[in-house]
C-alpha cells in the first residue's frame, strides 16, 4: 500500500509538471506569434530587386530598377561635388544592387561611379558621383511586355545636347574637309562655291544663330565676292534657301547663290528597356537597325551634298515624340525610321516600306505593326508627367496630306531599290498606317522595315555585316533617286 501511494503521488507531481511545461510552450508560442505579428508587415512589403540596368547615353543615362512592388524613395540632388542621392525604402541590400557598380562604364557622360550600401535597416542608398551637373527625372512604370515594376532615375545633363548645334558643327567639319581635300599643293584656299560653305561663312552663320536663339535679329551677312569664272563649280544644283533665320548655310545677298546641304533623318528603332521584336535565335531588333542606320549614316556622310542627324546613336531609348521633334528641330528635308519586326507567324517574310495613314492601315500586317510600334513608349518608358500632351498630341495631329503623298513618293523610290538586294518585297506597294513617328506635319517620313526578324533566314541576313551594307546602299540609292526627281524646296522655320 505505501509503494501504491508513492506512486500515485510520484505521478500527480508528473502530470503537474507536464502542465506547466505546457503553459510555458504555449507562453513561447504565443510570444513568436506577436514577434510574427509586429514583424510580418514590414517582411510581406520588402522588396525585392530583381535586376538593375543601367543605359548611358549623350542625350541622358538611364537607371532602371526592376522590383515585385513599387519601390518608395527619396532623392537628393547634391552639389561640391557633384551627387545624386537616392534612398530605397523597404528594401534590402542583394546582389543585384552590389552588380550596379560594375554597371556603370568609364565612358559614361553622366556617372562618375555609384556607391551602394545598407544606410540602416530596410533602407538601401544609392549615391552617383556626377562628372557634371544633371537634372534628374525619376518616375515608376506598371508591369508590361515581360517587365514588373520599374522605377526608372533619367540623369539628363544640365546643358542638354542641341541636335540642331551638333549638325552644324558637322557641316562645318565636313565644309572645311571637303576645301582641303579639293585644295591643289602650294595654293590659297579657293573661295567658297556652291555646296562647301567657307570658314568665314561658317563663322558668320554661327554668329547669326546664337543671336537668334537670344532674341536678337540676326545680321545679315555680308556680301561676299564672286568666284572666279576659270575655275566652275561641278557641284549639282540644289534647292535654295530663302530666309535669313534658317539653320543651314545661306548666299550672301549679292553674291553667288549657295546651295544648301539635304538633311536626312534617320531613326533606328527601339533601343535601350525596349529591346523591340527577338529573333529566333535572339537577335534583338534594336541592335541591327542600329547597324544597318550607322552604316547608311557613313554612306550619306560621305555624300558631297548630305548631312544625317541620327535620333539615336547608341543603345538607349528614345520616345517617339521625341524622334519626331529632333527631326524637325534640324528642319530634315526626309525622315527614315528603320525597324526589323516580327509577325505571328515564322513564315512571313519580305522587306515593306510604310508612310503614314489618316484613315487606318492598309492590311492585317500593317494593323499589327502599328500596334507593336506604337507601343514602343509603353515598353521603353515615358515620364508622363513631364511631358505636354497637349503640345504632343498637336503635333501628332498636324500631318498633312501633302507629306503624306510625298512620303509615298519617297517610299517608292526606295521600294525600287530595296527590290534589288532584299530575297523579296513583301509588298511591292508602299503600305500605309497610323505610325505614331510618322507624323511630322513638314517632313516626308518613311517606317523601312528590313525584313522579319521572326523568320529565321532573314534574320541571319540581318546579323550578316555584308548584307547589312548592302542594304544600306540601296536605301542611300533610294535617296538619292527621290531627290533627283523631287528636288527639296525652301524651307521657313516651324519648330
Amino acid at each position: 500500500m505505501p509503494e501504491l501511494m508513492l506512486i500515485k503521488r510520484f505521478a500527480r507531481t508528473d502530470d503537474a509538471s507536464s502542465l506547466n511545461a505546457g503553459r510555458r510552450r504555449a507562453l513561447r508560442a504565443g510570444a513568436s506569434t506577436l514577434i510574427l505579428a509586429l514583424t510580418g508587415p514590414r517582411l510581406a512589403f520588402a522588396n525585392a530587386i530583381v535586376a538593375v540596368r543601367v543605359w548611358p547615353a549623350r542625350d541622358y543615362t538611364r537607371v532602371t530598377l526592376e522590383t515585385d512592388n513599387p519601390v518608395k524613395f527619396q532623392q537628393q540632388l547634391m552639389e561640391s561635388p557633384n551627387r545624386f542621392v537616392i534612398d530605397l525604402d523597404e528594401v534590402d541590400l542583394n546582389p543585384a544592387l552590389r552588380d550596379l557598380v560594375a554597371k556603370i562604364q568609364p565612358n559614361d557622360p553622366q556617372i562618375a561611379q555609384v556607391r551602394v550600401g545598407q544606410f540602416k535597416p530596410g533602407v538601401v542608398r544609392m549615391v552617383f558621383d556626377l562628372k557634371a551637373g544633371v537634372k534628374p527625372q525619376s518616375f515608376t512604370l506598371p508591369p508590361v511586355a515581360g517587365y514588373k515594376y520599374r522605377t526608372v532615375f533619367d540623369l539628363y545633363p544640365a546643358v542638354e545636347p542641341d541636335p540642331l548645334m551638333e549638325l552644324l558643327a558637322q557641316t562645318a567639319n565636313k565644309a572645311q574637309a571637303l576645301a582641303q581635300n579639293s585644295q591643289p599643293p602650294h595654293t590659297s584656299p579657293p573661295s567658297s562655291g556652291a555646296g562647301t560653305p567657307s570658314t568665314e561663312e561658317s563663322e558668320a552663320f554661327f554668329q547669326r544663330y546664337a543671336q537668334r536663339e537670344s532674341g536678337q535679329r540676326p545680321s545679315r551677312p555680308s556680301p561676299a565676292t564672286p568666284p572666279s569664272p576659270a575655275t566652275p563649280d561641278k557641284t549639282p544644283p540644289l534647292a535654295q534657301r530663302k530666309d535669313d533665320d534658317d539653320d543651314t548655310y545661306v548666299s550672301p545677298p549679292r553674291g553667288p547663290k549657295t546651295a544648301r546641304l539635304l538633311t536626312i533623318a534617320l531613326d533606328p528603332g527601339h533601343g535601350g528597356e525596349d529591346p523591340g521584336a527577338i529573333g529566333g535565335a535572339g537577335t534583338y531588333e534594336k541592335v541591327v537597325v542600329l547597324q544597318i542606320a550607322k552604316r547608311l549614316r557613313q554612306k550619306i556622310e560621305n555624300e558631297p551634298n548630305m548631312r544625317v542627324m541620327m535620333t539615336r546613336d547608341a543603345d538607349f531609348f528614345v520616345p517617339l515624340g521625341v524622334r519626331v521633334q529632333k527631326a524637325r528641330r534640324v528642319e530634315a528635308d526626309l525622315f527614315m525610321s528603320i525597324h526589323a519586326d516580327a509577325f505571328t507567324s515564322p513564315s512571313a517574310n519580305g522587306a515593306s516600306v510604310f508612310a503614314l495613314s489618316e484613315r487606318g492601315a492598309t492590311s492585317a500586317t500593317a494593323r499589327l505593326l502599328e500596334k507593336t510600334q506604337n507601343a514602343s513608349d509603353l515598353i521603353g518608358g515615358v515620364n508622363i508627367k513631364t511631358n505636354d500632351r497637349t503640345v504632343a498630341h498637336a503635333l501628332l495631329d498636324m500631318s498633312t496630306t501633302a507629306q503624306i503623298r510625298d512620303s509615298k513618293v519617297f517610299g517608292s523610290a526606295l521600294l525600287a531599290q530595296i527590290g534589288t538586294v532584299a530575297p523579296r518585297l513583301h509588298s511591292p506597294n508602299v503600305e500605309q498606317a497610323s505610325f505614331a513617328v510618322l507624323k511630322a506635319p513638314d517632313i516626308p517620313s518613311v517606317l523601312v522595315e528590313t525584313a522579319f526578324i521572326s523568320n529565321a533566314k532573314e534574320e541571319r541576313n540581318l546579323i550578316d555585316p555584308a548584307y547589312q551594307d548592302r542594304l544600306a546602299e540601296a536605301l542611300l540609292k533610294g535617296i538619292k533617286a527621290y531627290f533627283a526627281k523631287n528636288p527639296p524646296i525652301a524651307k521657313n522655320r516651324t519648330a
